[in-house]
């Protein structure tokens, strides 16, 4: 991977992982997938590789991330579910032709596309549906944790809390909250150490 893109954010939730390629949307946003090809290198960190990938698929991908993540929030915050964002999930999520498959050692890998399919859609449709199926599942509550908002005031991102109490207040310890900790202990140290004279 290329050292003039940011790293990426990688969680062990694929939806809400996704939807970090994009970051600090509400201070200076940071965009984790700003070409095709760095693109591909998140679906295959993400176990879903894929040879290529095109503008307009990076368009649908796009997308599909901003759609998950307005749902999501909307979750998150028991709000209603904004229906053009769940139609774009639920298209992204019929559209592919991904198959689980289960490997030896137990876990679940995913077989993308067909080889009867045109070349130059293989994949990253098939990915996105994956994804998009993902979203559908954390949203209708068919696993074990719940949607929250990340508390950094310039993030707030939605992340699904798998903790054992589920009250995790940043999407990434090592990123949103670590800032977060740095802030308050300089602005106590700055409170403790009293007025100059």
């Amino acid at each position: 991977m290329c050292a003039a893109f940011p790293e990426f954010r990688l969680g062990t939730v694929l939806a809400t992982s996704f939807t970090g390629t994009l970051s600090e949307r509400h201070g200076d946003a940071v965009e984790r997938v700003p070409t095709p090809g760095r693109l591909v290198d998140w679906l295959v960190v993400s176990g879903l590789a894929v040879d290529s990938c095109t503008e307009a698929q990076l368009g649908l991908a796009r997308e599909l991330r901003e759609s998950i993540h307005a749902v999501a929030t909307a979750a998150a915050a028991r709000e209603a579910l904004p229906a053009s964002a769940v139609q774009v999930v639920n298209d992204r999520s019929t559209q592919g032709r991904a198959a689980a498959v289960l490997t030896p050692e137990g876990q679940r890998l995913w077989r993308l596309g067909s080889a009867t399919r045109r070349k130059d859609t293989l994949g990253v449709e098939d990915a996105l549906a994956v994804i998009a199926a993902d979203a559908i599942g954390i949203v209708a509550g068919e696993r074990d944790g719940r949607l929250a908002l990340c508390a950094s005031p310039t993030c707030r991102a939605a992340f699904f809390d798998t903790s054992r109490s589920r009250t995790r207040k940043w999407c990434d310890m090592n990123t949103c909250g670590n800032r977060q900790k740095k802030a308050r202990f300089h602005a106590n140290k700055g409170r403790a150490a009293g007025p100059v004279e």
